[in-house]
């Protein structure tokens, strides 16, 4: 775990200097990868970006349970305006192994887009992360 996290640090590192952005479906799978994968409990996490792509801050915005967790758009429009962010990118992991996108997964992903438009904040993607795949909203037409 302790290797795991130095690495998503130094990977985060490189995220925020210029030219390099999470402009990559794969940078990003490989981002989440290290934040989400091997946890037991289920993570919403937010990728905050500035006008060129470039990262802001990754935030594991809410903890839930093995099966389920509570995302409050309030919170998230919030976090978006305090960082000052441009855009934002979604995860969260299915401890269950199902990389499947459930309807509510869908339902939350069209509210955070719609709260977020109101305040000029884009939303990129959403993925779903396992143990051994990640799922990207936008690569499946979902976004």
């Amino acid at each position: 775990l302790a290797a795991r996290e130095l690495l998503r640090r130094a990977l985060e590192e490189t995220f925020r200097e210029p030219g390099d952005s999470l402009a990559s479906p794969d940078a990003v799978k490989s981002y989440l990868r290290l934040f989400l994968a091997g946890q037991e409990y289920e993570s919403f996490v937010a990728i905050w970006l500035d006008a060129q792509n470039r990262l802001i801050s990754g935030l594991e915005m809410f903890r839930g349970t093995t099966t389920q967790t509570s995302v409050y758009p309030r919170e998230v429009v919030r976090t978006g305006l305090k960082l000052n962010a441009s855009a934002v990118i979604f995860a969260h992991n299915h401890p269950s192994g199902s990389v499947e996108p459930s309807r509510a997964d869908e339902m939350l992903t069209n509210q955070l887009r719609q709260a977020l438009a109101l305040v000029d904040i884009k939303v990129l993607d959403h993925f779903i992360v396992t143990d051994t795949s990640t799922m990207s909203f936008a690569e499946r037409g979902l976004i």
